[in-house]
């Protein structure tokens, strides 16, 4: 019988690897392969505190986010000219006037 070849050391195999290499995978190109499926960039609520009104002059854009998975309350949230962000209370009747505005000024257009 011939002598057997001396083998190379082989590096540790860790228990499970190729299944973590696929999970990770299977993250990273998930979201992509969903068509039309939104991105929530936070699974949680943005806003902490709320104001109940804020001069309109100072306001450049706000944004409405629907209550859903990431949070149980609808927020608004104002970008004003000075670089800031804030959140208004969406109860509020200042609030409520100025998205029943922006609302009616889009469904015109």
């Amino acid at each position: 019988m011939a002598p057997a070849a001396p083998r190379a050391p082989r590096a540790p195999r860790l228990p499970g690897s190729s299944a973590l290499l696929l999970l990770l995978l299977l993250l990273l190109l998930g979201p992509a392969g969903t068509a039309g499926a939104p991105v929530v960039a936070e699974l949680r609520c943005q806003c902490l505190q709320t104001l109940q009104g804020i001069h309109l002059k100072n306001i450049q854009n706000v944004q409405v986010t629907p209550s859903g998975p990431h949070c149980a309350r609808t927020e608004v949230i104002a970008a004003l000219k000075d670089g800031r962000e804030v959140c208004l209370n969406p109860e509020a009747p200042l609030v409520k006037r100025m998205i029943q505005k922006i609302l009616s000024k889009g469904s015109t257009n």
